[in-house]
Order: structure tokens, then sequence, then C-alpha cells
């Protein structure tokens, strides 16, 4: 049983936090996460330092390659594990492995290793651990608290992630230029352990947070799958996702932009790393009281969309870093407010039993997008220009915000009375 609630020490706002294993989790995460961003902006900063400054646009792209494939090959079966067994536990394996990976990655620059597929292969590693991490966490998480608390859940985990994207590369780039990149692995690194930490604090977890015990199978991926694809509000929400970052991913060539066209150096990319990261925090925080008042949703992502992608072409097109910051902030403000539109839509209509399952398919999509976006940027940088991809992409992202819109009614007139409750494991 979940640890009884503390009303008159938490108000509406934060009522998740009324529950101590949610407690633990979330701080920690704050940490880890904090970590991990800083080792996302540290690996471009070194991956950028280790090839010549023509081919840097496809090494950039690259690095989304190498974490996209691990995920796309393990995805399905790590959804699979995580509705089978227990999601505490698996965690510990995950976060364990992850340490590894970071610890990996610092030793490579303290021993002087300049072998780019080496770091290639140790963020691949890490990137496989991940693959089963998220899945056992996002089901998790979302069996800490009861169905009444999940969307105020959902809005604090999107404050603490976002407050973790702003501290993690800000404080990057001052550890990359104070210290080196080997030491913002080890930070990382050190992260972890928080975490592991957390879980093992953990007491009395619900049901709906261990796992139910299902088989490993392929009639277990089978049922998450058609699940998924035939859930409409599921289905056209993740491919929204996919699309418009596949098309909008320029984050890859933010050492290009802060090295060759803004000339800011290592502290400026840590600040226009973070910037989109300021906007989604600043909006997270808007939203807490807000997203249950949200009458349009469906409306509203859609236009949430749009905007990413219209802030993405005036920083195509930018060459000042404040105008440079600022379409970066927005860009991270509209996406927080399609991320947690789309959260509550897959959470309040998933059952507990198939959260991993679900969760896993659309990490496929929602990573995916990023980072095969990366790779798109990179190589039309490659071939034309940095501003000439990242304007582009912006351009492709409303097209198919545009192109879903209008393939798809039922998100067009998607409003908060739809999650009314929980779509049964039968309808898959």
């Amino acid at each position: 049983m979940s640890t009884p609630p503390e009303p008159s020490r938490w108000p509406a706002s934060l009522a998740a936090l009324q529950h101590r294993n949610f407690r633990l989790i979330w701080a920690s995460q704050l940490v880890s996460m904090a970590g991990s961003m800083m080792q996302n902006a540290a690996i471009l900063w070194h991956v950028s330092l280790l090839v010549p400054a023509h081919q840097r646009g496809l090494a950039l792209g690259m690095v989304g390659l190498v974490r996209i494939l691990p995920i796309i090959g393990f995805s399905l079966f790590a959804g699979v594990v995580a509705d089978a067994i227990d999601r505490r536990r698996l965690m510990l394996v995950t976060q364990v492995g992850m340490t590894l990976a970071a610890a990996l990655l610092a030793w490579t620059v303290f021993a002087g290793v300049r072998a780019l597929w080496i770091v290639y292969a140790i963020a691949a590693l890490g990137s496989a651990f991940q693959s089963f991490d998220s899945p056992a966490r996002m089901s998790l998480i979302a069996g800490l608290v009861p169905r009444e608390h999940l969307p105020n859940a959902i809005s604090l985990n999107s404050i603490m992630f976002q407050a973790a994207s702003v501290l993690g590369p800000a404080v990057g780039g001052l550890v990359i230029a104070g210290f080196g990149v080997g030491w913002a692995y080890a930070c990382n690194a050190v992260s972890f352990l928080f975490v592991i930490g957390a879980l093992l604090a953990m007491r009395d977890l619900p049901d709906a947070a261990r796992g139910s015990r299902g088989d490993v199978s392929l009639r277990a991926a089978r049922e998450g799958l058609v699940f998924v694809f035939t859930h409409p509000l599921i289905r056209s929400s993740m491919l929204l996702d996919f699309i418009a970052t596949f098309f909008a991913s320029a984050t890859a060539l933010l050492p290009i932009f802060a090295q060759d066209i803004l000339h800011v150096g290592a502290r400026g990319y840590g600040l226009l790393s973070a910037a989109p990261s300021v906007g989604a925090l600043v909006t997270s925080i808007a939203l807490v009281p807000l997203v249950g008042r949200i009458e349009r949703r469906g409306v509203v992502l859609l236009w949430a969309v749009m905007g990413y992608g219209l802030a993405t072409l005036v920083f195509g097109l930018s060459r000042s870093f404040a105008l440079t910051f600022t379409c970066l902030a927005l860009t991270g403000a509209s996406d927080m407010v399609s991320t947690v539109i789309r959260n509550i839509i897959r959470q309040l209509n998933t059952p507990d039993e198939m959260r991993g399952r679900m969760s896993s398919v659309v990490m496929t999509f929602f990573m995916g997008g990023p980072q095969l976006g990366e790779l798109e940027a990179g190589l039309v940088a490659q071939a034309w220009s940095a501003p000439v991809s990242v304007v582009s992409g912006g351009i492709g992202c409303m097209l198919a915000a545009a192109a879903v819109a209008w393939r798809t009614p039922s998100l067009r007139g998607y409003r908060r009375e739809s999650a009314t409750g929980a779509i049964p494991a039968s309808r898959a």
C-alpha cells in the first residue's frame, strides 16, 4: 500500500508529493537527469573536438544514430520486461549499467583516447541500458500515485525534467570550460547513485508500480503494439511527436552555431544548450495549476507543435545570440505544452498491466524522432549548411503538424472530458 497522504501539508499543486515513494524518485531524478543532460551536451562537444571542422556536421549527426539504434533494437522487448518483472529491481540494474557507461566515457578522456568509434560505442551502450530503464521508470512512477494525482505527477515530473535540463547543460558548459569534458562525464556517473539510493529506500510499493508478473514473449510484445496502434489518440500523438522532432531537431548542430556562427565558445554553448529547458521550465511551472483547466487539449497540442516549428525556423535565420537564445527557449516552451498533454492522454488511457509496453513503443518514437532528426540535420548541414538544415527542419515540422491535424479529427476534437478512464486491456 502507498503511504497515506498528508493533505494538510501539501497544496493541490503539489498533491503527488504527498506520497513518499514518489518524492524519493522525483528528487533523485532531479540530480540524475541534470547529470544526464550535462553528458548529452558534453558528448556533442567532445565529438566536435575529435574531428576536423569540415566533418563536424556528419560526426555530430552520428551521435543521434548510435543512440537510437539500441532503442529501436531493444525497446519493445524492454517494455515487455517492464510489465513482467519487478520494475524497481529492473531500474536498479539499468541505473548501475548507465553509471558504468558514464564512467567509461570519463576514462576515455582521462586516458587520452581519441578514437571516435569508442565514444560512439560507449554512447550506444548507455543508450541500450536506457532503453530498458525508460519504460520501467515511466511505469513505476505512474504506479506510485493514485489515479486522481496522476496529472499532477506528470506536471511535477515535467518541472523536474526541465529544471535538470536547465541545470545540466549550463553547469556542463562551466565544467567543460574549467575542467574538461572528462569531469562532465564523471559528474554524470556520480548522479546515478542518487537514483540507486532512492530505489533502495522505497517501501510498501503498490501493486501498480511493481509489474504484472506476466510472460516475456512475442505474444506480449504484439499486445503492446496492437494496443498503441489501435488507440487513435495515443497513436496520433505519438506520430505527431516523432515527425515534428524528426524535422526540427537541431540541438546536435549547436556546437557549429556556437563556434562558427555566433562565436560564443563553450560557455555560450552551455547557455544555448540550456535555453530550450529555460523556456520549458517556466512553462511547466505555469502548467501545474493550469493543465486541469485546458479544455480543447487536442487543438492546444497541435498549435504547440506549430509554434515549435516556427521558433526553430527563426532560430535558423538568427545571427544574434539573444535572438537565438529566445527562439530556443520558445521551442522548449511549446514542446513542454505538447509533452504534458501527450503524457496525460497516454497515462490516463492505458491500464497498469500495459504501461511498460505502451511506454516502450512510445519511447521508440519519442526518442527516435530527435535522434534520427539529429542525423538528418547533420546530413543536411554537411551538404549545404547548418542554417539551411535548421530552417528547412522548422518548415517541415509545421507542414507535418498540419498534415496530422487534417488526417486525425479525433485529435482535433480531443477535450478534457475525453480522458475519463483507462482503456481496458481487452480493447487491444
